[in-house]
């Protein structure tokens, strides 16, 4: 997490053994997805909100839902090396969010409680997390002041807020590679 971290002078002291979110993969299965649980303790990384590493997928999407807590999920996509789309998701318990292919995401906890969330995707989707860790995070970090973008990244398009899902879709073939 230190590649990833806004407030470089907090990470000076910062403790590097304490946790910053817990993953639990492979909760459950169903077919060829799986069902994973990631909590998200509410902490200050210094100015910044406490967040997950975030990543991209390469081809399959994904889908969140707030178990505890309230998120906040940022989402970009890049295209030859340039970011060519950015936006947010604020979601509380019970609400969603689809990670579309070929986009990375990045959860944050804002909130003064931890949270909870689970996560369905394909057992085998690919995911990159060098291309986030090499820019030193996302293209937005969000701090206790609000968003800013990240001087790593050359022309960001400006950050827009997108609504989430009321209800969770039945069917999540969507997520599974054509023909599977």
């Amino acid at each position: 997490m230190e590649d990833v971290i806004f407030d470089r002078k907090w990470l000076e002291t910062a403790d590097p053994e304490m946790p910053l979110y817990y993953m639990y993969r492979g909760v459950e299965r169903k077919e060829d997805l799986r069902y994973d649980i990631t909590i998200i303790p509410s902490l200050m990384l210094g100015q910044e909100c406490n967040k997950t590493l975030g990543h991209y997928h390469k081809e399959l999407g994904e889908i969140y839902i707030v178990l505890e807590g309230e998120a906040v999920c940022l989402l970009q996509k890049k295209e030859d090396e340039k970011i060519t789309d950015a936006y947010f998701i604020r979601a509380k318990k019970g609400e969603g969010m689809i990670i579309p292919p070929y986009y990375a995401h990045f959860s944050i906890n804002p909130g003064p409680k931890d949270l909870k969330m689970a996560n369905w995707n394909a057992e085998d989707c690919p995911f990159d997390y060098e291309s986030v860790t090499k820019k030193q995070g996302a293209c937005y970090y969000y701090l206790k002041t609000g968003w800013i973008k990240n001087e790593h990244y050359q022309d960001v398009p400006a950050l827009r807020e997108e609504k989430p899902l009321k209800e969770v879709p039945k069917n999540l073939d969507f997520l599974k590679k054509h023909g599977n």
